[in-house]
């Protein structure tokens, strides 16, 4: 029971970094000495020290990390990055004990970490709370174990399935709705939408009413038709502009040329390698329908205006799946959907 009161610990810790640590996982660490907390970090950044390093550096009497336990959300690197392995460092302060949430399934640490603790000759134990470990890492285990980002599915509709009103920009959501999905978008590595989106409402796909990093933002627009003086082309983000007409990088516009057949699997690939952990599907119908008939998503958001009745325009995606949560958002109701798909 201890250990997993520690582990919690380091799962709070790591989430204070939601959004921030692409393409690095989220991690926290605490240390203990005699049941009492010496020591705590999370990582914050890619390119900044890792959470365990954050921990040992908090430790104020680094004469009691020998007869110390450290706990760690995700098994510790054992590889050369723009860091020295954590494990390594483990191993050089002798700590009593060693105590994972998660193992890492990247191909550079899975299992290394833990091997080199134990090696040298300390203890280490792992799996406790893995699951809700896993769950804190949902886009960096999918993007390494799925070779694509983690896909969350996300649009407003009214009472009577509709997302937009006679084929025009319809706010459908109320304000605190829009704050959620700016927190959202701030805590997901990039936002997508189709040409249509684009040219209908012409978005900017940035994060406002709260704080946080804009997401990269993806644009699938195989004829270009989208006018580069439109917002989702400014500076304000990375954007991937996915076409068929060239391969480009102008400024902060990246354009990826790719083939039309079988798109669904070019993007992911273009992703892949992009480093990409994951992606909101923020419409419109066409290219959401297109996720969700190729069993393309992971989660699922739909906000809906019970009492919004729009009559004419754009029907909503066909989405036969049962919430596993829903959340009252004053007049607005928030469904929530995990995919169960492995």
């Amino acid at each position: 029971m201890q250990d997993e009161f520690y582990l919690k610990r380091c799962i709070e810790l790591a989430q204070k970094a939601i959004g921030k640590t692409y393409p690095n996982p989220l991690v926290g660490s605490v240390i203990v000495h005699n049941g009492e907390i010496i020591g705590e970090g999370y990582h914050h950044k890619a390119g900044e020290n890792h959470a365990e390093i954050n921990a040992i550096n908090s430790v104020k009497d680094k004469s009691l990390i020998p007869e110390s336990t450290i706990y760690v959300s995700l098994e510790p690197c054992a590889h050369f990055g723009k860091t020295p392995p954590c494990a390594l460092k483990i191993k050089e302060l002798g700590f009593k004990k060693v105590v994972i949430g998660a193992m890492d399934s990247h191909d550079k640490v899975n299992g290394k970490g833990k091997k080199i603790i134990q090696d040298a000759g300390i203890e280490a134990i792992s799996g406790v709370l893995e699951k809700e470990c896993i769950e804190l890492n949902k886009r960096f285990f999918t993007y390494h174990e799925k070779k694509r980002p983690y896909i969350i599915l996300k649009w407003a509709e009214s009472g009577d399935g509709f997302l937009d009103k006679d084929f025009k920009p319809t706010s459908i959501s109320n304000s605190l709705a829009n704050q959620f999905v700016h927190q959202l978008r701030a805590n997901e590595h990039a936002i997508l939408v189709g040409t249509q989106t684009a040219l209908n409402d012409n978005p900017s796909l940035t994060v406002r009413n709260v704080e946080g990093i804009n997401p990269v933002r993806i644009l699938i627009d195989f004829e270009l038709k989208v006018p580069q003086d439109f917002n989702i082309y400014n500076k304000e983000a990375k954007t991937l502009v996915f076409n068929s007409v060239k391969d480009e990088i102008q400024d902060n516009i990246n354009f990826i040329k790719i083939n039309k057949d079988n798109f669904l699997s070019n993007v992911m690939d273009a992703l892949y390698k992009e480093q990409i952990q994951s992606v909101i599907i923020e419409g419109g119908k066409f290219t959401l329908q297109q996720f969700i008939d190729a069993d393309l998503w992971d989660g699922a958001i739909i906000i809906k205006n019970e009492n919004l009745k729009l009559e004419n325009g754009t029907k909503a995606p066909e989405f036969p799946f049962t919430p596993k949560k829903t959340e009252i958002f004053r007049d607005n109701i928030l469904e929530f959907y995990q995919s169960t798909t492995l």
